[in-house]
């Protein structure tokens, strides 16, 4: 038996179990810390203040189905520090080339398309049909929203965000900590954290 817990309790933890039924999980568990939920879709939910020690003892993969990306790696970094096995999933529809790197706890989606040459950091999410292409260095917890695109030789910095249907110009870099909203389109460094919008991006004050 081949078997897994989902850390969380919502619609994108439903898309990972999907995943995971894919990836020949058979015995598939969500685990929340709201003890009003038991059931998800199909799948039990289980108590995280009760019950995660007896998961992470009994040797489940672990996968955290969190969207913020800053609460992804506090509970990531938890699941790590208390030895839990933690994995990352790749839809069979994805592609993604031989010699990819792809850091614990990433999840690629269905359509996405990863290029040669590119690092993929921990806590990832490569969302439906997004593309990152050859020799990108995507940071730790960041989210490429479904049919963001970025061009060759990108970087995007820790905990960064791109909105659905982004688009990255080749050699750009974006720093840690910014979020582009839906349908930007970047053609210059982005070396200020933030928020930024538009056709081309602007920095957007709060």
């Amino acid at each position: 038996m081949k078997s897994i817990a989902i850390m969380g309790a919502s619609g994108h933890c439903k898309v990972l179990a999907d995943m995971a039924l894919l990836n020949g999980y058979d015995d598939i568990v969500f685990i929340d810390k709201n003890p009003e939920i038991d059931m998800l879709a199909e799948y039990p939910v289980a108590d995280e203040d009760t019950d995660l020690d007896y998961y992470i003892e009994h040797h489940y993969d672990f996968i955290v189905g969190i969207g913020d990306g800053k609460i992804r790696r506090k509970v990531q970094e938890m699941l790590e520090e208390r030895g839990a096995d933690i994995v990352s999933l790749i839809h069979p529809s994805a592609v993604v080339a031989y010699d990819v790197k792809i850091g614990e706890g990433t999840a690629v989606m269905a359509g996405a398309v990863i290029n040669p040459s590119t690092v993929i950091g921990k806590g990832c999410i490569i969302n439906t049909s997004a593309s990152v292409d050859h020799d990108n260095v995507i940071g730790d917890y960041v989210h490429v929203s479904v049919g963001a695109h970025t061009a060759g030789t990108v970087t995007v910095g820790d905990n960064s965000w791109l909105g659905i249907g982004t688009i990255v110009s080749n050699n750009i870099d974006i720093c840690a900590d910014t979020f582009i909203c839906a349908g930007g389109v970047v053609v210059k460094n982005l070396t200020k954290p933030g928020k930024y919008a538009g056709v081309p991006v602007r920095f957007v004050p709060i």
